[in-house]
């Protein structure tokens, strides 16, 4: 068995275009809540119960969309949710929400069994939900 320095992501911290819009999809569209921030340096401490993300706020507005072709950094945020269900009831709340660009709707990944999709949340970053059986 390894032995590993490090156990695990503490948190995921994001730079976002709005902070406002992406703390309301993240508590609104995806149930997350808030557990702390940093009004100086504007920020937001979201929590699912098991993952944590910070949003930070941009401070320029020369931001030319994500190239995944050509950027360095993330490429998207990945999270799981526990049904085909859940995944299908969870697409049709975000692609509803204001401000969200849906990039394709729920598929198979590959040749599955794995399923997802993948959206642009209102502060910029890419998102992907998925829900693997096995």
């Amino acid at each position: 068995m390894a032995s590993f320095v490090t156990q695990g992501i503490d948190h995921i911290g994001l730079t976002v275009c709005d902070l406002s819009a992406s703390k309301a999809f993240f508590e609104g569209a995806l149930g997350w809540e808030q557990f702390g921030g940093n009004a100086d340096y504007p920020s937001a401490y979201m929590t699912d119960g098991a993952a944590k993300v910070t949003l930070w706020e941009r401070k320029t507005e020369d931001f030319n969309g994500f190239d995944r072709h050509k950027n360095i950094g993330l490429h998207h945020l990945a999270l799981k949710v526990a049904t085909s269900d859940a995944l299908n009831a969870l697409f049709e709340v975000v692609q509803a929400w204001p401000g969200v660009e849906v990039e394709f709707a729920p598929e198979l990944s590959g040749k599955g069994p794995k399923e997802h999709f993948m959206v642009l949340e209102p502060g910029g970053t890419r998102l992907e939900v998925s829900y693997d059986p096995r």
